[in-house]
């Protein structure tokens, strides 16, 4: 019946939305490709910006299909997740996006604009760094002291 089903979404075998296993919360977050490593997901759920069904959850917390995900993203962004099915195993990043369904809303035109004066805010404050050594011989070459 899993191999049925799977055929008929196109996705891997191993994603059943039917699998009667729960998945820890960290895992399935890695796994689903929502955070880069398994670790980060750690951090954000030990740092509450991971609730599920509206209740803040710790790493360890068991998902089941129908869970509603919310992450806290920076510059005050909630991303919105409904799970779709399980999976304990790293699968393609085709097949992660099959795990869940994103009800994020799009962001306004007012988001956009401030997300893009932060980033030219923040370039322009970050320090610049001191020149390695290449860049310390090109100086010298420049300023005519060939050492």
């Amino acid at each position: 019946m899993a191999d049925k089903l799977a055929d008929a979404r196109g996705a891997d075998p191993h994603v059943d939305p039917h699998v009667g296993v729960d998945v820890r919360l960290d895992v399935w977050l890695d796994v689903a490709c929502v955070f880069k490593t398994r670790s980060d997901a750690q951090k954000a759920c030990r740092g509450g910006k991971v609730s599920v069904n509206r209740q803040t959850a710790k790493p360890n917390r068991h998902l089941r299909p129908g869970d509603e995900i919310e992450i806290s993203r920076p510059f005050g962004r909630k991303q919105q997740l409904k799970v779709l099915a399980l999976a304990e195993r790293h699968v393609s990043k085709a097949d992660a996006r099959l795990l869940y369904e994103d009800l994020t809303p799009p962001p306004t035109p007012e988001e956009i604009a401030a997300r893009r004066l932060e980033r030219i805010y923040r370039a322009a404050m970050t320090p610049p760094r001191a020149p390695d050594k290449r860049q310390r011989r090109a100086i010298r070459r420049l300023k005519g002291r060939d050492d």
